[in-house]
């Protein structure tokens, strides 16, 4: 009866063991996270100069696989500093209070042809919201970039408020698209 409920405990035993996927280095100047949206019916495009990006990401092992990128919220860039200085407001991003927007996701899918699904949590301006994202992984030479882009709604996450809040000034509707290019995971035992 021993032998029995050896062999399960050592198979489980084996699973906990299984290595948790080392990170994969962030090339942080191939990689960018851009945005658009209307203003009086005008497309404006910009990014965020600064953000940290944690990828743990193995196509075949999307189980243990999770992704977190903190954005600097005050390293915006729409060409303007008068605009940036009003985004960074707090009827906009308020960036001194909440100087960062985070989105970590633990769940994947994978929907064929290199096309996955993330979910997890958006927080902007101290509001969480659970979102899905769709993105595309390629291999490039050794390097991986992962891409894809999301529309969001500000008014969501009260991103314009008060008189700005007016969806006819500026859209509720924007677009975020980003690029990460990661390295190879490099296998260290640490």
């Amino acid at each position: 009866a021993m032998n029995k409920l050896f062999f399960p405990l050592l198979f489980a035993g084996s699973l906990m063991a299984a290595p948790v996927l080392a990170a994969q280095q962030v090339d942080m100047s191939k990689s960018e996270i851009r945005f658009s949206a209307k203003q009086m019916n005008v497309a404006a495009e910009g990014r965020f100069r600064k953000f940290v990006a944690k990828v743990n990401f193995d196509p075949a092992n999307l189980a243990q696989s999770s992704v977190s990128v903190d954005v600097d919220i005050a390293s915006i860039d729409i060409g303007s500093r008068e605009n940036e200085t009003e985004l960074k407001s707090r009827a906009w991003f308020n960036a001194s209070a909440f100087p960062q927007a985070r989105f970590s996701a633990s769940q994947f899918k994978a929907k064929g042809n290199n096309q996955y699904e993330a979910s997890g949590k958006l927080s902007i301006k101290g509001i969480s919201r659970d979102i899905t994202f769709p993105f595309s992984l390629q291999q490039s030479g050794t390097q991986q970039i992962v891409s894809g882009s999301v529309p969001l709604k500000r008014l969501a996450f009260n991103v314009g408020e008060g008189a700005w809040s007016d969806t006819e000034t500026v859209a509720d509707d924007v677009t975020v698209k980003f690029r990460l290019t990661l390295q190879p995971q490099t296998a260290t035992s640490k």
